[in-house]
C-alpha cells in the first residue's frame, strides 16, 4: 500500500546549523509551514559558535529549537572541521574530496533529523545542501537526498519528505531568497559560514567565507543594480 504524508504544511524539521543556508531555509520554511522545528548538531565543529547563531535565531523568532550531540562524527573521521590539528585547504583540491568533508555527516544528521521527526509527528525534513555550490561533497547531491528519503521512509514504516530549497541555486541566489524573504540583514550579519568561527563576512580565507562572499558580490551586480 501506497504510504501518502497527511498534512504536508503542517510541521517541518529544519536542520540547522547557524550558517547561510541551513538559515536562510529556516526562514523560507516559516514561510510555508505552520509549525517550523531546528534541529543542530553538535559533532565537535571547530566552529561550534555557529550553533549559538542557530540557538539565538530561534529565540528571536519563538522558534523550538533543539541541539543534539553527535561526537561520532569526531570520534570516527579525520577532517579539518573537528581536528585542531588539521588546516581547512585554502583551495579545492585538484583531485580528490576537500580536508573540510566530513564522512556520513548528511546521511547520519538526516537519519537523526528523521528519527527526531517521527517523534515530532512531523513527515517532512528541510536541509540546506545545494548541488550548484557543493563544494565537491557528495552528501549534497541531489541523489543523495532522494536516496535518503525512500531508505528513511522504508526504514520506519514512516513517509518522509526532504525538501531542499537551495538545491539548484548558486550562492548569489541563495542571497537574493534570503533578500525576497525579507532576512537578508539577518543573513549577513548573525550567521556564521565560516569555518574558522567569525560571524559574518567571516575570516575572507577559508573556502566557505570565500564562496559566500564572491556569492554575495554578485548578488549585489545581478539583483541590486
Amino acid at each position: 500500500m501506497e504510504m501518502t504524508i497527511k498534512d504536508p504544511l503542517g510541521t517541518a524539521v529544519v536542520v540547522l546549523s547557524g550558517g547561510q543556508d541551513s538559515t536562510t531555509c529556516l526562514f523560507w520554511a516559516i514561510k510555508k509551514y505552520k509549525k517550523v522545528i531546528g534541529i543542530s548538531f553538535d559533532y565537535g565543529q571547530k566552529h561550534i559558535k555557529e550553533i549559538e547563531c542557530a540557538k539565538n535565531i530561534c529565540l528571536e523568532n519563538n522558534i523550538e529549537h533543539h541541539i543534539i550531540e553527535l561526537p561520532i562524527l569526531n570520534t570516527l573521521t579525520e577532517n579539518s572541521l573537528t581536528r585542531i590539528d588539521i588546516d581547512v585547504d585554502s583551495e579545492k583540491p585538484k583531485e580528490g574530496l576537500p580536508n573540510s568533508f566530513v564522512d556520513g555527516r548528511n546521511m547520519l544528521f538526516l537519519n537523526v533529523a528523521a528519527i527526531f521527526a517521527k517523534q515530532k509527528g512531523a513527515h517532512t525534513i528541510i536541509t540546506g545542501v545545494s548541488q550548484t555550490d557543493f563544494s565537491g561533497y557528495p552528501d549534497c547531491r541531489y541523489e543523495f537526498i532522494k536516496s535518503m528519503e525512500v531508505s528513511l521512509t522504508l526504514a520506519m514504516d514512516y513517509p518522509f519528505s526532504i525538501k531542499t530549497p537551495l538545491m539548484w541555486l548558486d550562492k548569489s541566489q541563495v542571497w537574493n531568497l534570503a533578500d525576497e524573504l525579507g532576512v537578508l540583514d539577518v543573513i549577513r550579519e548573525k550567521t556564521i559560514t565560516c569555518y574558522n568561527g567569525i560571524k559574518g563576512e567571516g575570516c575572507g580565507k577559508c573556502p566557505a567565507c570565500k564562496l559566500r562572499n564572491e556569492g554575495y558580490k554578485k548578488f549585489l551586480q545581478e539583483y541590486k543594480k
